[in-house]
């Protein structure tokens, strides 16, 4: 969340933030009920404070005299007076409190100068493309066509499995699903990055920690009844793990987990619903940044790990465009925001793969995550985070954008230690050959 004085500061900033990001409300709504219960607990503080003063007259004059004066008798009588009103009041602070902590979980993070404005992905701004799409000779295959004929991708039995939007990954599917998360995985490594490996069913405190709660409740698989929720990001727990705690990043933290991951698509009916694009179930190389509330620290922190999802892109010879995001496109918790696009030949464009983002203090103020600055004064941290890679979605344009004529698949050089030194594949056999 943000702090209370600066977002009366900014109150026109803060509002414009959630009318760009889609979010209904009114900041000063939050503002006013946020006074009222201050006054409230103002006023209730002094009447327990007359209570208190009103009890120690009443003892005094007690012990002065066995039988109660008349002032006792009255002091008496105003202390009921008092309970009773404190009593009503606690009813009424009770419901405020309730009021103004749902109105403060729905204040959107306010968005970087240089985000562009807009409404939807539509909106987005190109700020690069690298390397070329492929020219194609011969009828391209899409990745389904391609995994069918592998033996790699089996739709049909996932569906079947487990309903919609699900899949099977065979043999050398697997293989490959599970080498660009090894590349990714030491690649992070070699750049100081430290390794996790998290719960995937978290409690909903973490989700809102994290601000995936409550706007983005409904994307959320729950666990029967319980409060445990399936992430749809290692980001949960990642931030989670220093959730409420004192922090040193005199040097900035740099986690990794690669993780499977669940989301429920509300929403999304008829979109994207062809083959591996958007799955109910997938895994990703996550990178998460905590560092000093630094906007020039936490901004290279974000072109740094921009760049390290890019270098994997460049590993897996695949062409990307580098999009700057659009308010309009952003997630409440989000300061600043790419997405990298990777090209997609059966799609015949570039679909998203990447994102990074940078939170700032918005994301560790809501999870209490503080550090000491050089004076010794407690700060809430940054943090930032970044797919380093999707799967099976990077599949698509893995498979795609290397066929060859007669069917078989390229393997990039940098996968191919991962592949066990396969340096392509070759369609399966059709029974009877």
């Amino acid at each position: 969340m943000l702090d209370i004085h600066w977002m009366r500061e900014h109150q026109q900033d803060v509002q414009n933030a959630a009318d760009q990001k889609g979010i209904e409300i009114s900041i000063q709504e939050v503002l006013s009920a946020y006074d009222e219960r201050k006054a409230l607990r103002q006023d209730m503080d002094e009447k327990r404070a007359l209570r208190n003063r009103l009890s120690q007259e009443i003892g005094r004059l007690r012990a002065d005299s066995k039988a109660l004066s008349d002032t006792a008798a009255a002091h008496m009588e105003q202390v009921r007076e008092v309970n009773k009103k404190l009593q009503e009041q606690e009813e009424a602070l009770r419901m405020l409190d309730a009021k103004v902590n749902q109105l403060l979980l729905l204040v959107p993070n306010v968005v970087s100068r240089d985000s562009p404005i807009g409404k939807s992905d539509q909106d987005n701004v190109l700020l690069k493309q690298v390397g070329a799409p492929p020219m194609f000779s011969f009828q391209a295959r899409d990745h389904v066509e391609l995994g069918a004929l592998h033996d790699m991708i089996d739709i049909p039995r996932g569906v079947k499995i487990a309903g919609t939007r699900h899949y099977v990954l065979k043999g050398v599917g697997v293989q490959l699903h599970r080498a660009v998360q090894q590349l990714a995985i030491d690649y992070l490594q070699e750049q100081g990055f430290t390794l996790l490996d998290v719960p995937l069913m978290v409690r909903g405190e973490a989700m809102t920690n994290t601000a995936f709660f409550p706007l983005g409740q409904n994307q959320t698989y729950q666990i029967g009844t319980e409060d445990k929720w399936l992430v749809g990001t290692s980001e949960v727990p990642l931030v989670s793990y220093y959730a409420n705690e004192i922090v040193d990043v005199s040097t900035p933290i740099r986690l990794a987990a690669a993780s499977s991951c669940f989301r429920s698509e509300v929403g999304s009916a008829g979109r994207d619903v062809y083959g591996l694009y958007r799955v109910h179930q997938f895994a990703k190389v996550e990178q998460v940044v905590l560092c000093e509330a630094d906007p020039e620290l936490s901004e290279a922190m974000l072109q740094q790990i921009t760049r390290h999802a890019e270098h994997l892109l460049q590993l897996l010879e695949l062409p990307y465009q580098q999009m700057a995001v659009c308010t309009g496109d952003m997630s409440q918790k989000t300061y600043k925001q790419y997405d990298l696009e990777t090209w997609m030949p059966s799609r015949a464009c570039y679909g998203e793969t990447h994102s990074s983002s940078n939170l700032h203090d918005f994301q560790a103020r809501r999870a209490e995550i503080r550090y000491r600055d050089q004076a010794g004064k407690l700060k809430y941290c940054h943090t930032l985070n970044n797919t380093a890679v999707a799967t099976p979605r990077i599949l698509i344009p893995l498979l795609e954008n290397h066929q060859q004529e007669d069917g078989s698949i390229r393997i990039p050089s940098a996968l191919q230690r991962y592949m066990n030194g396969m340096k392509e594949l070759t369609p399966a056999k059709t029974e009877g050959e």
